[in-house]
Parts: C-alpha cells; structure tokens; sequence
C-alpha cells in the first residue's frame, strides 16, 4: 500500500511453509521487516567487492533492515505460515526480482553474455530463459 505524500510503503506478506520472498532489491528504498508469526530465514549481500551475505533466523517480533539497493530475500524455513509486515522509505520503492530481470528480460539478454557471467553452459542459460 502506497501512502501518497507520506515517503513511505507498507505491505503485508504471507508465506506458505517453505515459501520464499526470492532475491529481488528495491532501487529506490530501504526495507524494515517485521515478522508477525512463524520462522524466516532473511538475509542481504552487501556490495562489490566483498559481497558479503548478512543473514538471521527471525521469529516472531524480531525485525530486520534490508539496506537501500542490495539484493536481499526472505525464506520460510518451517511447514507452518508465516506473516511479516514491510515498510519501505518511499512511495514508490520499486522492486526488481533478480532472476526474472536477468532471464525473463524482454527482449532477452543475449545467452553468449549471461553464460559468461554466470560461468554456465549457453544451454543451461538458454532453458532458464525459456521458464522466466
């Protein structure tokens, strides 16, 4: 939900056991995450050259700040549900999922260049973006 004027965003998320928030960031807002019930796993990697990964097992009432821009996700590590509630620093955080945006880009990324990213097979990239 949008507050018009207000420089911030609010959202619900459920999860279904073992559901996932994949890898996405938010080019241009910081995330405060608070779990209402359940177990996640969340966690964000800073940037080059470190790209370190900061990660924590959440449970209910424990809150966790995703920094402005850096690729972060959220995993329910239980079989039970699980509800967050999100706030983002802005009306319009954006959001960009990484794997759609890397192998559903319209029109695609051309394979030679994603295989010599990813260090894969042109095979390999070439079925993935066929399924995103």
């Amino acid at each position: 939900m949008g507050l018009n004027t207000h420089g911030i965003s609010v959202v619900r998320i459920d999860y279904a056991p073992y559901g996932e928030n994949p890898p996405h960031i938010h080019p241009r807002a910081s995330e405060i995450l608070i779990v209402l019930e359940g177990t996640l796993l969340a966690g964000f990697v800073t940037s080059n050259p470190k790209n370190h990964l900061i990660s924590k097992v959440l449970n209910k009432g424990d809150v966790f700040v995703f920094p402005f821009g850096l690729i972060h996700f959220q995993f329910n590590i239980e079989n039970t549900y699980a509800v967050t509630i999100a706030a983002l620093g802005g009306q319009n955080p954006g959001v960009i999922t990484i794997a759609n945006a890397t192998f559903g880009s319209n029109p695609p990324i051309n394979p030679d260049i994603l295989a010599r990213a990813f260090q894969l097979d042109k095979k390999v990239v070439k079925y993935l973006q066929a399924v995103f």
